[in-house]
């Protein structure tokens, strides 16, 4: 079996409209627990993975809540360390057509936003570890998330591990300069980095020539060279983009593309047409099935399908996490898309 996986940042609870209400219509609100490196874990976990997602939660019942919700599906919470006042909370409205999805954030002062450097022996959370994941919204969280951050990196690296990381550009948690100088001395640590059309400009200024993101073109030569230029500014192995189209809020094209640095080459997908459920999470299922797929020996071309596959499956469930089986995913990547009745 493939070594243990570890995910670090913030696990939040989601709460929202039933169905697509906006939230001035809304007079109940579904709870669930979220978060984009929590995701990952559930993903790797229900692939049949030891994943563990390390985080720092409050004390009290509702904190435990998002505890018990992580091992309801299998995910190794023994490092979670809890203390501090509050669990961060995220609002969503579904869009529909037209009308785009929202969020709302209401995680200033959580407990992870407020961790200290002291809370985390990462040597001891990376013994028996082969791969590490965050995202670039635990650093953006502030406090002192960006040198906890650079400390877990330089372990994991330390200690044998890959290091991926997923851009995750949030601007309503920092601006594109506080990204830029942040996430530059963190990328130099990472081994496979993730992105979509949108990040790698927010972040670094990099962008595909001839893309227009918000008409629908995308042009694949032109992110050939976004990942040429990530690697060659920080080293990284692969990097591997989605590629959106997002025709409306209820209907998006799908792909992904991952290039190797070492070979210089580049693969795409397959191109799927979605009809969305909860696009929410859609990302990070994509590094759970990429990091799935890498870890189990995948050619790059085998990976990318599966990983893009993975996505498009998490854009028909509800909620973020993505609770799709690997013969599901393979099924799908073989080419299996017709959707019939399975008996």
């Amino acid at each position: 079996m493939a070594k243990k996986i570890v995910t670090f940042g913030e696990i939040m609870m989601r709460l929202n409209p039933e169905g697509y209400l906006r939230f001035v219509q809304a007079t109940r609100w579904e709870a669930t627990y979220a978060g984009a490196e929590a995701n990952v874990a559930v993903s790797l976990a229900n692939y049949g993975m030891d994943a563990a997602f390390v985080t720092k939660l409050p004390a009290h019942e509702i904190g435990q809540c998002a505890v018990n919700e992580l091992r309801r599906y299998g995910v190794d919470i023994s490092e979670i360390v809890r203390g501090g006042e509050r669990i961060g909370v995220y609002y969503c409205e579904k869009g529909a057509s037209q009308r785009a999805s929202k969020v709302i954030y209401d995680r200033a002062h959580s407990s992870i936003a407020e961790a200290s450097p002291e809370d985390f022996d990462w040597n001891r959370i990376f013994h028996g570890a082969g791969w590490f994941h965050w995202t670039g919204i635990t650093p953006a969280l502030g406090g002192c998330l960006p040198e906890i951050t650079l400390a877990a990196c330089r372990a994991a690296k330390e200690n044998g591990l890959a290091v991926s990381c997923d851009l995750n550009y949030r601007k309503k948690l920092w601006s594109r300069e506080q990204a830029g100088e942040t996430m530059g001395k963190l990328l130099p640590y990472v081994d496979v980095c993730i992105a979509n059309e949108e990040d790698a400009k927010d972040v670094f200024g990099i962008e595909a020539e001839n893309t227009d993101i918000e008409g629908g073109k995308l042009n694949q030569e032109g992110y050939l060279s976004v990942a040429r230029q990530l690697s060659g500014r920080f080293g990284c192995k692969k990097i591997a983009f989605t590629l959106r189209t997002s025709l409306s809020a209820s209907d998006n094209d799908w792909a992904g593309m991952l290039y190797d640095a070492e070979k210089d080459t580049s693969c795409f997908s397959p191109s799927y047409h979605i009809h969305i459920v909860d696009r929410v999470g859609g990302g990070d299922s994509f590094g759970g099935g990429l990091i799935y797929a890498l870890m189990n020996g995948y050619d790059d071309q085998a990976a990318i399908n599966f990983a893009v596959a993975a996505s498009c499956l998490k854009h028909s469930i509800e909620h973020d996490f993505n609770l799709m089986s690997t013969s599901e995913v393979a099924s799908l990547a073989g080419g299996n898309a017709s959707g019939r009745v399975q008996r």
